[in-house]
């Protein structure tokens, strides 16, 4: 008879929701002092190493949004996500268009300003009433949803969530923007624990405490004397989804990336354990 052998199953390592291939671009069409076209940005993001593209646009882009499809086809670089109107009018319709022309499954990431309604559940009904068109369009095509943190009522996770629970659809979640989440810094790893089951994107920011309200809004990784802290919350949380690097200054889109980038590797080293080095120092103007 043969030895029994015995089996000790080991956990697979946790995904590192930072690594390089789930990394998306983000804000970098209309940022972008250089006015990149389609293939100009595609290449560019191909040599930065990103593999995902979330496009966001305004009017005089959309003419060439298909011609943007092709480019990121091009360099094996997925469509991760679109910023979609809080509506089906003509410019949705244009973008879903070439959507299903694709056979794209990107997330439709939607905001809007402050509801009408006297009390919470009217904003939570008016809201939905919003979404919920937007989101039968989107999974007829196979698509998500996402509810994008902008400021104002909308803004507040909680009550993503209750317009969320309010349609009670499969595809609608949320994407978190740090850079718009200042003033959920001191209870972060709350908010978080409360959007996981429902978080489909989460972009990262330079962060100091009220940097929103000094001009330092938007910072490069790494350059925020919160970001380690940030980053080690969203690690042990398990979260494993997208992870967004955005431009969103009128900087060169690509150094403004690289900046990025540098100063996430230069964190990743320090929750790692290792020396990280000195700080990187920035290609762009880093407020003071």
């Amino acid at each position: 008879m043969l030895p029994l052998l015995v089996s000790l199953a080991v956990a697979p390592p946790a995904a590192d929701p930072f690594a390089r291939d789930n990394l998306v671009a983000w804000c970098i069409v209309p940022f972008d002092k250089t006015n990149r076209g389609p293939a100009e940005r595609a290449e560019m993001m191909a040599k930065l190493g990103f593999t995902k593209f979330a496009y966001d646009w305004r009017a005089q882009h959309l003419p060439t949004f298909d011609a943007e499809v092709g480019e990121l086809a091009k360099r094996k670089i997925e469509l991760t996500a679109v910023w979609f109107p809080a509506n089906l009018g003509p410019e949705a319709r244009q973008l879903l268009a070439v959507i299903e022309k694709h056979k794209l499954k990107p997330q439709l990431w939607v905001t809007m300003g402050d509801l009408a309604g006297a009390d919470q559940a009217a904003k939570v009904k008016a809201a939905a009433e919003v979404i919920r068109p937007i989101a039968a369009e989107a999974d007829r095509l196979g698509c998500k949803v996402a509810l994008y943190n902008h400021g104002g009522w909308f803004g507040e996770p909680l009550n993503q969530i209750a317009v969320i629970d309010a349609l009670g659809v499969k595809n609608v979640g949320i994407v978190y923007n740090q850079h718009h989440g200042h003033d959920h810094l001191t209870h972060f790893p709350g908010i978080l624990r409360l959007m996981k089951p429902h978080l489909l994107c989460l972009n990262l920011n330079g962060m100091v405490q009220g940097g929103d309200k000094v001009g330092k809004k938007i910072l490069p990784l790494g350059q925020g004397d919160l970001d380690e802290g940030l980053l080690k919350t969203i690690r042990d949380s398990g979260y494993a989804g997208p992870v967004g690097i955005i431009g969103h200054t009128d900087d060169d889109a690509a150094e403004r990336l690289a900046d990025n980038l540098d100063g996430l590797e230069w964190l990743r080293k320090k929750l790692d354990g290792k020396d990280p080095g000195p700080k990187p120092t920035c290609r762009t103007v880093v407020p003071n």
